[in-house]
């Protein structure tokens, strides 16, 4: 230790314990001090260096804090050793213990991200935040204040084709279901607009319709989406205002409009004046056409979410209007709750604007689609729809099964998982199929074991006669 410290501080500008802090750092850095040395008390720095103790308690106090240097009560201060983001982290601990508890039980009732490292970032921004600008915690926010935020998401979203998109067209919302609900606000009128849906859809868009007073009108679908066809004949016997839907991952069928079908709704769209809401909550790859805010800049509004690429704990979600709309977008936001709070935008900037975040979601997508071929490997030889880039999987059941019942038996089994019926319309008709959602917070080994047992019940329908 002795070789790294001069008689004295050498003379600067910034504060005696910052060049205390820095010299450490430095230090560990290059190896001069190795994990596990000693540092000299307190007391017997500051006299060396011919500060206060009070210079140096506080140098330390900052590098344990950011985690270089950890204090033992009755033993001193010394240098940490380097952090394990993964491996020792308290979240798989946990985790372990849940699989031991709960012994067989795992829900597929939503998708569920494995942790790779994103609960650690997330800590570090935390900490970042919390030592940040102290009006952050103490002031409305303002659209002004906001505008690093837009950019970083702008910049997150650069990859898609959104079509024109600067950060004033990125209004923030608290997870995606919020989203849809601040373009329903912005898009919908009179005292009972109607709003399109496909016949199984996310149950989302009926929920936020309701709140707005909305009637839902069920479209048919095909294997693409909505059906043009289908779509033209409502159109001509409604008026509706807009239609909400998923051409990237079909919730619940995990299906997708290829481009000559988006094509062919935006033409539609257009000869009725019909708004297109577009749900990307659930894609976690590549976008496979372009979207339809940029096929139809006029009308194609996009809500998308961090909640299937890197947590939906933060409840972090991006609306997109027309850029004619723009405005009236960000008014309905700023109207209906001011605009996220200031620490949970900070946290968002850091987050998506920290190198690591993009490899993050790549590694979430690697290790989900490690869960999707094992429910594959399993169920495969059933009427499966499936991709290794989509957190669920949508099984058609085999003759002999009902999907409420399949639903309940699986419950018996200790396996939760959606019905059909519950993607469904209440005066629509749902097909004997399930939605299989990906848990990321359970073991591989345990997930494999969840998807055997379904594939014993559907290899063993009910024999039950009806009278």
């Amino acid at each position: 230790m002795d070789t790294i410290w001069p008689e004295a501080l050498p003379k600067s500008k910034g504060p005696k314990y910052t060049l205390v802090a820095d010299t450490i750092r430095k230090a560990i850095e290059n190896k001069a001090l190795e994990v596990g040395k000693k540092l000299p008390p307190v007391r017997d720095l500051a006299y060396r260096l011919k500060i206060t103790p009070g210079t140096v308690a506080r140098a330390y106090t900052i590098l344990t804090n950011e985690g270089l240097l950890q204090a033992e009560v009755g033993r001193g201060t010394f240098v940490a050793p380097p952090r394990s983001p993964i491996l020792d982290d308290v979240w798989s601990r946990q985790l372990h213990l849940r699989d031991d508890k709960y012994e067989s039980n795992v829900s597929l009732f939503s998708p569920r991200l494995p942790d790779v490292g994103q609960v650690t970032l997330i800590r570090e921004c935390l900490e970042k935040v919390a030592k940040g600008d102290p009006r952050m915690f103490m002031n409305y926010p303002t659209r002004d204040a906001y505008q690093p935020v837009r950019q970083v998401v702008a910049d997150w979203l650069s990859d898609l084709p959104l079509g024109s998109l600067s950060a004033d067209d990125i209004v923030l919302t608290h997870g995606g279901q919020s989203g849809i609900c601040v373009v329903f606000q912005t898009v919908l009128r009179d005292a009972k607009p109607v709003v399109l849906v496909e016949d199984l859809s996310y149950a989302g868009f009926r929920r936020a319709g309701e709140l707005m007073r909305a009637e839902i009108v069920g479209v048919k679908m095909d294997k693409w989406g909505i059906s043009p066809e289908a779509l033209d004949h409502i159109l001509r016997q409604t008026k509706a205002q807009a239609i909400c839907v998923s051409p990237e991952v079909q919730n619940p069928t995990g299906g997708h409009s290829p481009l000559e079908r988006r094509k062919e709704v935006v033409e539609i769209a257009r000869k009725y004046e019909l708004q297109i809401i577009e749900d990307d909550c659930y894609r976690m790859g590549e976008a496979r056409a372009p979207s339809y805010r940029a096929l139809a800049p006029e009308r194609g509004w996009h809500v998308s979410s961090i909640s299937k690429t890197l947590t939906p704990a933060l409840r972090v979600g991006f609306a997109i209007a027309p850029r004619e709309r723009s405005v009236d977008l960000r008014r309905s936001a700023e109207y209906g709750y001011f605009g996220l709070a200031q620490p949970l935008a900070e946290l968002t900037r850091l987050l998506l604007g920290h190198p690591d975040a993009r490899q993050l979601a790549r590694d979430v997508r690697v290790k989900m689609g490690e869960y999707v071929r094992v429910a594959v490997n399993a169920l495969g030889g059933f009427d499966l729809n499936w991709d290794s880039e989509i957190p669920f999987v949508w099984l058609h059941l085999p003759s002999g099964w009902r999907s409420a019942a399949f639903s309940r038996a699986a419950e018996r089994e200790g396996i939760q998982l959606r019905s059909a019926d519950e993607f469904a319309l209440r005066d629509g008709r749902a097909p004997n199929a399930v939605r299989i959602a990906v848990n990321g917070h359970v073991s591989l080994g345990k997930f494999e074991d969840a998807m055997l047992r379904l594939r014993a019940l559907l290899d063993n329908p009910p024999e039950q006669i009806s009278v």
